[in-house]
Order: C-alpha cells, then sequence, then structure tokens
C-alpha cells in the first residue's frame, strides 16, 4: 500500500468516485489506500459535494509550505497519552470539515472541534482565542452561536473565569432543543392551516408539514431521551454483588 502524500493523479480519481456516486471505501480500494485518508482528503476539501482534484492539490501544497503559527507565548501543549500531534491536528481538521459540511459555520465547528477535542472538554475565551489564532469577537461570536443550539454550556472557575464545556450531556440538551425547535414550526404551520383556510390546496400543504414535522418532534425527543437512559444509566448490579455490599 502506498504511502505519503496524494498525487495529483490520484486526486483525480477520488474526483471521479465522487461524482459517480462511489462510496470512500471503494475509491480508496481503487487507488489503494486507507478509507481513512480518502474521508479526510475528501472533507477537508470541499466535502462530497464540492471536492475538486485541482483545487485540493494547490491547497495541499499551499498547507506543506505554510503551517499555523504556533500560538503567542509558546507552542502547543505536548500531546497526552502518547498521541501523535500530527494525527491529532488532521483529525481536528478533518472533523471540524465534517461539520462544516453538515452546515455549521466554520468559526462555530472550529470552537466545537477545539473543545471537543480536548480530554478536559472545556477551555476558556483566552485559550480558545490561542488555540485558534482567531479574535476574542470570534471566538465570542460562536460561543454564542453554540449556547443557542444547546452544544456548549457555560461555568465559572475557580478565578472567576468563564469556561466553555462540552460533556455527554450537551449533545442530549442540543437534541432536545432541536426538537422544541421543530415543534414551534409546527404550531406555526398550524396557525397558517387557519389562516389559509382548511379547505384550500396551500392550507392542506401546510397541515402536511405540521404532521410530517410533528412526527420528526417527537422522534427526536423520544429517540434522545432513550439514549440518554440507556447509555448515562450505570449497569445494575448482580444479586452476588448486591450481597456483598
Amino acid at each position: 500500500m502506498p504511502g505519503g502524500r496524494l498525487t495529483q493523479q490520484e486526486r483525480q480519481q477520488i474526483a471521479l468516485g465522487m461524482a459517480d456516486g462511489l462510496a470512500y471505501a471503494e475509491i480508496a480500494r481503487r487507488i489503494d489506500r486507507p478509507t481513512s485518508t480518502v474521508t479526510r482528503e475528501v472533507m477537508r476539501n470541499g466535502g462530497p459535494t464540492g471536492y475538486r482534484a485541482e483545487a485540493a492539490h494547490r491547497a495541499t501544497e499551499r498547507r506543506a509550505h505554510r503551517r499555523r503559527p504556533v500560538a503567542p507565548g509558546g507552542v502547543r501543549p505536548p500531546q497526552a497519552y502518547g498521541r501523535d500531534p500530527e494525527a491529532v491536528r488532521e483529525f481536528e481538521e478533518t472533523f471540524t470539515n465534517v461539520m462544516i459540511a453538515s452546515g455549521m459555520p466554520a468559526m462555530m465547528a472550529r470552537v466545537l472541534s477545539s473543545l471537543t477535542l480536548t480530554d478536559s472538554g472545556s477551555l476558556t475565551a483566552a485559550e480558545l482565542v490561542a488555540r485558534l489564532q482567531v479574535s476574542p469577537a470570534s471566538v465570542s461570536k460562536a460561543i454564542a452561536f453554540l449556547d443557542g443550539q444547546g452544544l456548549v454550556r457555560r461555568e465559572r472557575d475557580e478565578r472567576r473565569r468563564e469556561r466553555y464545556i462540552v460533556d455527554d450531556d450537551i449533545w442530549y440538551q442540543s437534541m432536545m432543543a432541536s426538537a422544541r425547535s421543530t415543534a414551534a414550526l409546527v404550531g406555526i404551520a398550524r396557525q397558517g392551516v387557519g389562516v389559509l383556510g382548511t379547505d384550500t390546496p396551500a392550507a392542506h400543504r401546510m397541515e402536511n408539514i405540521a404532521r410530517f414535522l410533528d412526527f420528526v418532534s417527537e422522534s427526536i425527543a423520544r429517540a434522545a431521551e432513550q439514549a440518554r437512559e440507556i447509555l448515562h444509566s450505570k449497569p445494575e448490579a448482580s444479586p452476588g454483588e448486591a450481597e456483598a455490599e
């Protein structure tokens, strides 16, 4: 299996495979590369709908000659648990690009990725500014967006600094916020039915929208509750263990 950077010819084959609707695994098999290499290549260069071989090749060349500057006053802290810093950096970039491709604004995706990939799941505004090399205003705007989506929460540490946190409960809270937002659309759609007249084509369309979104909203909330209960609950002790206690 070849190693090193992708060649321009390999990128052209990836672009052709994407145009043909092939899965990443199939494209990877055709160019004799790991699936993760193809996935990372696509997601960091425009995503499934925006990948272009020539543009990806030029972007990679630019990145090779222009690494991100280190944080003011020093370098990035060493990676814990013996992690490969370059592999972590590349994964963070890929993870960020996946969220961008799903519709999240770029700065919000960068901030959420940074928070998610720290072992503490917690950073201050100053730490995010240094880590991402962006302005405090950019971080503040991103946090406001993520907070509104239920994807981060805020706490004050012992030094009274505001910390932004992601943890296991954040995704539950985000799903529930999504369900509430969808439920609000249901109410508006049903209000439109009355305004448009119950027997009109437009009203029928709005009713169908309301029914669909109502089902989706309830399904999201139910699934989030079930997942939280199953994944976050502690296993029950066996009779023997209970007696031992």
